[in-house]
């Protein structure tokens, strides 16, 4: 496969994973899943190999099928939201 097929496979991996990812319902989930995603491209963004470029791709594809079914099994089973999700909504109440 050539390296601009290659290249454009694996942009279309990531943003599907990135978007998939910011789909968990918690807040902790989302955001491992997201930092994980962006730390696995970063650590292999210089390997240069055909043969462990495809099989990354294929982990990552592997991937992406289980980031889809467990945030739509958290969006099914999702609970409150956070604090630190919407900082600028939250009033805090001081009882004198």
């Amino acid at each position: 496969m050539s390296v601009l097929a290659h290249r454009s496979q694996v942009l279309t991996l990531y943003k599907d994973l990135l978007h998939h990812s910011s789909k968990f319902a918690a807040y902790n989930f989302r955001d491992y899943a997201v930092r994980r995603t962006r730390d696995a491209f970063h650590a292999a963004k210089n390997e240069t190999d055909p043969a462990k470029i495809e099989a990354l791709i294929r982990k990552g594809e592997q991937e992406l099928e289980v980031v889809k079914r467990q945030s739509l099994i958290s969006q099914l089973y999702g609970g409150e939201k956070l604090v630190v999700e919407n900082p600028k909504n939250q009033k805090i109440l001081r009882r004198h």
